[in-house]
């Protein structure tokens, strides 16, 4: 996002008395409106702004609270990761753990500033599009292009807000004022912008990382996914999957490694850049900032973000590679909880899928190239947030160059947040065939995925070349019914997507998040004290609508029902 401040800088934020603070539209006003050329070369630059806020750090907020990978509201506001680090850093986040979120908090504040700047970035260059084509400064050809990419970002923007509050307003270039919230569908308002976007784009970015028809289709049947309108969906991913431009990546952890930004696998994924002679860290992932190792290894801050035990289970195969679906969390995969690390401890000698090791650090496990993970040394306070660390967002040793060398921290890097990539698209695709009842196209797919990661390319493996655990993955024979058919789909897509901001969302679309989440805090209560007592609610599907913001908007928005 190489000079999007500076860009954004040429034009004036002003907010409308009756919404000021609450979208902070931008106009064109620190420039006489004569003076505007509204050409291509100007029209570019708003563009360019709108995709900026795509890594929600922008000025006053907490940036980690608005990151792009949804650290905190999709996976540690599920069961796939605690909060971590000290109980007494950024409780707010504990807050959202145990489903107790409320409106007043910074980070909802900051995350709807984040997602409606890009809303307000977005419309303020749809605007300055169609008055160019007014004017004669734009051709028609120039104008649709733009467009497409515009509003392409308008429906992601709306689609985070969707996905977080639910009862959200609808804002379009023609908004001066407060819009309400109540009895709003947005989706209309999200399909026409992506669908515009399919007819508009062409098939190849016009710089990188940027949206294509190919990733508005994707994007618009995850539209469709989230409405259950599955033939809508299952006919744009035949679309993308049987004629599109994807595939996966023979090796998993490319997906997570910036050596492979942008690689087949990648639908719509954020961008990033680090001592790219702009700034060192500007670019780069402030969102991730907290979440690596508080010693040891690249960044030494903050030990947020540590992986689950549950999740940790389950990666558990049984003897023939499959899952243990209803079974995975009865034993614990071993760890060194309680443990210094000078004391003696065995990795866990079971079955286990390799991708377990590319998305959590355990003690005695390679991490990347950094060495043998040594537990509790690299682990901020394994009491309160338990002996794992995420893997995803890390770089490699010898890839120190992707880290910005920060004075706040050094982890701060270069490496994508995909927002969609291929092998979701493919379980997405599973999951309406087993709908469906086609069982074995359903198989296929979700065994498409597995492939990958039986491949032992994909085993972490120590220095001699043995693999560094017992990794056993193998693929589904049959899916007897539907209801096994769904599991597996599910259970497959927390395997592969673990930690990338997904899953808490996903229980939610699913109807799936009260029955799974209160039988994990029931048994994390034993475990975290600061998990006892915590259960979800019907309320916490969604999350509270800032309250300030609320106020600026003089009543207009109204909160979410329960908070």
């Amino acid at each position: 996002m190489k000079n999007i401040l500076k860009i954004f800088v040429l034009t004036a934020v002003v907010s409308f008395t009756s919404c000021e603070g609450e979208l902070e539209i931008p106009i064109q006003s620190a420039i006489a409106s004569k003076d505007v050329p509204l050409n291509a070369e100007f029209i570019e630059t708003q563009v360019v702004s709108a995709y900026g806020v795509l890594d929600g750090h922008i000025p006053g907020i907490l940036m980690w609270g608005a990151a792009a990978s949804n650290w905190i509201y999709g996976e540690v506001a599920s069961d796939n990761a605690y909060k971590g680090s000290d109980a007494g850093d950024q409780p707010d986040i504990t807050a959202f753990e145990r489903y107790e979120g409320f409106p007043a908090s910074a980070y909802m504040e900051g995350k709807w500033r984040a997602v409606f700047e890009g809303v307000s970035r977005a419309n303020l260059g749809i605007d300055a599009v169609h008055r160019g084509l007014e004017a004669g400064t734009l051709t028609e050809s120039q104008a649709n292009s733009f467009l497409g990419e515009l509003r392409f970002l308008r429906g992601h923007y709306h689609f985070e807000a969707k996905k977080m509050w639910n009862n959200v307003p609808y804002i379009d270039e023609t908004v001066s004022e407060s819009v309400s919230n109540v009895g709003v569908d947005v989706w209309l308002g999200i399909e026409e912008d992506f669908s515009f976007a399919v007819e508009n784009l062409s098939d190849v970015s016009v710089r990188n990382g940027g949206a294509t028809s190919w990733s508005a289709k994707a994007y618009l049947a995850k539209t469709h996914m989230y409405q259950n309108d599955y033939p809508a969906a299952k006919t744009m991913l035949n679309d993308v999957i049987n004629n599109g431009p994807y595939g996966l990546n023979q090796v998993f952890q490319h997906n997570f490694n910036y050596e492979y930004n942008n690689s087949m696998e990648s639908v719509f994924a954020v961008q990033f850049s680090v001592n790219d002679g702009s700034n060192t860290s500007l670019n780069g992932n402030w969102g991730e900032v907290l979440n690596f190792p508080q010693g040891g290894l690249p960044g030494g801050c903050c030990g947020f973000f540590q992986p689950s035990q549950n999740l940790v289970n389950a990666y558990k195969t049984d003897q023939n590679g499959l899952p243990l679906i209803g079974s995975f969390n009865e034993n614990d995969v071993t760890n060194d909880e309680g443990l210094s690390g000078d004391d003696s401890f065995t990795p866990y000698q079971g079955n286990l899928d390799p991708r377990l090791d590319w998305t959590v650090g355990r003690r005695g496990i390679p991490f990347m190239d950094w060495g043998i993970f040594p537990g509790a040394p690299w682990v901020r306070d394994p009491s309160n947030g338990g002996p794992y660390v995420q893997k995803k967002f890390t770089y490699y040793k010898s890839q120190e160059s992707a880290g910005a060398g920060d004075a706040f921290s050094t982890s701060i890097n270069n490496i994508n947040v995909n927002i969609i990539r291929f092998a979701e698209v493919l379980l997405w695709r599973a999951e309406i065939a087993s709908i469906e009842g086609d069982l074995e196209m359903a198989k296929t797919l979700v065994n498409q995925v597995r492939e990958r990661a039986a491949n032992p390319v994909n085993f972490v493996r120590n220095d001699d070349g043995t693999p560094a655990a017992n990794y056993v993955v193998g693929l589904y024979e049959n899916f007897p019914n539907q209801e096994f058919a769904l599991e597996a789909v599910y259970f497959e897509h927390r395997l592969e997507l673990a930690l990338e901001g997904h899953r808490f969302f996903e229980l939610v679309r699913t109807d799936r998040a009260a029955e799974i989440l209160n039988e994990y805090l029931a048994e994390e209560g034993t475990k975290r004290s600061y998990l006892s007592g915590a259960s979800f609610g019907p309320h916490a599907e969604y999350f509270p609508i800032p309250q300030n913001i609320i106020n600026l908007s003089g009543g207009v928005l109204q909160q979410n029902s329960g908070y």
